[in-house]
């Protein structure tokens, strides 16, 4: 196992930073300029900038408030939302991203997966698959986890994979907020299937669970929300119990 990676995410709406439970009821949390300069000081290894509206609603990303998050920290960006063409892309990455996550336009467009890959590299291409347990498969959905494609979301993180992704971000869509523990199932069934970084995202409660999301789940980073936000948790004490546990993490 290598460097575990320590990020916490801000979905973004109408500029403010939002939080809800299995993407829904969305409820307002603060400023993310803020959030992303505390976050940066408390020793994050990246942070995840949202915008949860834009496809939803069926616009761009605000670029505007892109480009003021981006200019308060020094931490790798990854910037998703309303990302639907290589002129998003571009658009994304010239307002201060490192990297683009694409997910809705994705699933509509696989090629967008190769031509982003082949023009800005694999490293800035991350593929956010939103996944609901269907039985004992997950299905990849779109819209904010509203559409179910039928997609088996595994068998769609190994063909982005294929496309040239270079990192998955793993959404539980049944975990999300809930802060039950993520799905590890779920997480080492995508870590096993592909060869290159997986996120865990969607349900962390306590410092255990990421421990198990890691150790069990077997993902080289784990993704925060409602606890950071909350002030239940630090980035540096999760860093310190990792590393009492001997999980190697960044200081």
């Amino acid at each position: 196992m290598g460097c575990v990676r320590i990020i916490p995410c801000l979905d973004v709406n109408n500029g403010r930073v939002v939080k809800g439970v299995a993407f829904e009821d969305l409820k307002e949390k603060g400023d993310p300029l803020l959030f992303a300069r505390k976050y940066e000081e408390q020793g994050a290894d990246e942070l995840v900038f949202l915008d949860v509206g834009a496809t939803v609603e069926s616009r761009k990303m605000t670029l505007n408030l892109l480009e003021e998050v981006s200019s308060e920290i020094f931490i790798p960006l990854t910037a998703g939302g309303g990302i639907s063409s290589d002129e998003d892309m571009r658009s994304v990455l010239r307002a201060g991203a490192d990297k683009v996550s694409l997910c809705s336009a994705a699933l509509k467009d696989p090629e967008l997966v190769r031509r982003g890959a082949r023009a800005f590299g694999s490293q800035c291409i991350v593929i956010s698959i939103d996944a609901r347990r269907v039985g004992e498969k997950w299905h990849a959905c779109t819209h904010g986890g509203k559409k179910d494609t039928g997609i088996d979301a595994i068998d769609w993180g190994k063909r982005c994979r294929e496309l040239g992704a270079g990192e998955i971000l793993l959404n539980s869509i049944d975990r999300d907020g809930t802060q039950i523990g993520y799905d590890l199932e779920l997480t080492r069934a995508m870590s096993q299937a592909v060869d290159i970084p997986v996120i865990a995202s969607g349900g962390a409660g306590t410092v255990e669970q990421m421990l198990d999301g890691v150790i069990q789940g077997q993902a080289d980073a784990v993704l925060l929300a409602s606890l950071l936000h909350d002030g239940k948790l630090t980035i540096k004490e999760v860093k310190d119990y990792f590393k009492e546990k001997g999980v190697d993490v960044r200081c």
